[in-house]
């Protein structure tokens, strides 16, 4: 009990002194008052480029403590979940290991290309090695005590991608997802009858409809209850708007208010309110009309290696290209997984600027993304040791930009292109072996073809004074 008092003394003592702090310059909240309502962002009649405006003051502000940063007293029944966790060596700022880790998400999707010497610095790219995530963690061996070889470690080791193109990803993710749930409907409809789950030419295996239940058993790299998540280097996020939300409580310790409740506290750090429902849609507006990356002019070189992609097998996972039907993006809140039609709020033609896909012949868009957004095994070299099912797999890299976003693979460990495929396995292991068997001057035709997927070359474009 006296514990527990000294510890609400020393938050009351905090919470005063932070109310009287506030007033000194530089000491109040970064967001500052004039806040961002999902009113504004619905009726406010604010154009586009106003409300990515207010999305990359999301993005880029450096959260303090007055806006809500970090988590509360520390929770013992549950130290890893953002809310209660502990702060490393008791620093009361930051933890680094699960978090609590940055104060923007520019610091983490910052560089644009690393293919120049210095890397070409921006807004909305890839991180660096130095920025990887590590999530989950309970235990790491640094020092190999436990004499196996390497550090061992249980949790997540993530390297931030960019969010170029993430507007079209989604749009196509909303397109799958309508698709297999008529497909479902349709199993439901017919017992006992096998029903394909394909979609834009990509094969998620057969279900079936028997004794009265769903059989999702010969269901292949896509959850249950069919909904594509296209976000997170496991597919684990239906779109941009639920990354966001997990990521804001996990490397800053803001909550928002669709998860927690409005003018509810929920980690006791003595800040309600910290990021609200209209924040988080124009930051979401903001991340999702970021440009898309572009395809260099083709070299002759580069041609044959366009043509040795498909043939050695790259080509079944990375498909070059998927077709949307639509060019409008929909945004919806509260977000209705499995119905992407539901409470939308706002929409964007993505055949437009800033993001400009280009249009097929039936209204739809070309998104060249160079994946299939489904997961895939790759190999127990590759398989991560979070004890989760889903340690073995990973949602297809999208490979449009790849010149520009070294280190590769999911934490970075491939230094180039040609040891990322070296470390192909499971699924893609036919095709490594087929890259592996090409002569030296093949393998410099496909690696001069990949060498031509760039970045967008002024990211945001416009939008900082």
């Amino acid at each position: 009990m006296k514990f527990r008092l000294s510890v609400s003394a020393i938050g009351a003592c905090l919470m005063f002194s932070g109310a009287a702090i506030a007033a000194l310059p530089g000491e109040g909240p970064r967001l500052g008052n004039d806040r961002i309502t999902q009113d504004d962002v619905e009726f406010g009649g604010m154009s586009l480029f106003e409300l990515r405006q207010q999305g990359l003051r999301i993005f880029s502000t450096p959260f303090n403590k007055k806006d809500g940063y970090g988590d509360g007293p520390i929770n013992p029944a549950d130290t890893t979940t953002p809310g209660g966790r502990p702060t490393l060596q008791n620093n009361g700022t930051f933890l680094r290991v699960n978090g609590i880790d940055a104060q923007t998400c520019l610091e983490c999707h910052s560089i644009v290309s690393n293919a120049s010497v210095p890397a070409k610095l921006g807004i909305g790219g890839v991180g660096g090695s130095v920025t990887n995530a590590l999530g989950g963690a309970k235990n790491i061996d640094v020092d190999d005590e436990a004499g196996v070889g390497f550090a061992s470690y249980d949790g997540r080791f993530i390297n931030p991608p960019f969010l170029f193109g993430s507007g079209g990803v989604e749009l196509l993710s909303k397109e799958m997802t309508t698709e297999l749930q008529a497909l479902k409907a349709h199993a439901e409809d017919n017992p006992g009858v096998d029903v394909a789950l394909i979609t834009k030419g990509v094969d998620f295996g057969v279900i079936r409809y028997v004794g009265g239940s769903l059989d999702t058993s010969d269901v292949m790299g896509v959850d249950d209850d069919l909904v594509v998540k296209p976000f997170g280097r496991k597919g684990e996020f239906i779109t941009v708007r639920a990354f966001d939300v997990g990521a804001m409580a996990f490397h800053f310790g803001m909550q928002s208010t669709e998860t927690v409740g409005v003018d509810v506290d929920d980690d006791g750090d003595g800040v309600s309110n910290e990021i609200m429902v209209g924040e988080l849609s124009a930051l979401v507006i903001f991340n999702t009309n970021l440009e898309r990356p572009f395809k260099d002019h083709l070299t002759d070189k580069a041609k044959k290696g366009r043509t040795l992609f498909r043939s050695i097998g790259c080509a079944d996972c990375h498909i070059p290209t998927l077709k949307t039907d639509s060019h409008i993006l929909t945004y919806s809140f509260p977000e209705e997984p499995a119905d992407p039609a539901a409470n939308v709020y706002y929409d964007v033609d993505l055949a437009e600027m800033p993001v400009q896909f280009k249009e097929t012949s039936n209204g739809g868009l070309k998104i060249n993304l160079f994946a299939d957004l489904k997961r895939h095994d790759m190999g127990l070299a590759l398989a991560e040791t979070a004890g989760s099912p889903l340690d073995l797999v990973f949602t297809t890299a999208r490979l449009w930009g790849v010149a520009d976003t070294a280190p590769y693979m999911h934490d970075g460990r491939a230094l180039t292109i040609g040891e990322a495929i070296d470390m192909h396995a499971g699924e893609a292991l036919n095709a490594r072996n087929n890259f592996a068997a090409l002569s030296r001057n093949k393998k410099a035709q496909l690696l001069s073809f990949l060498l031509s997927l760039r970045t967008p070359n002024n990211p945001a474009a416009g939008l900082v004074e």
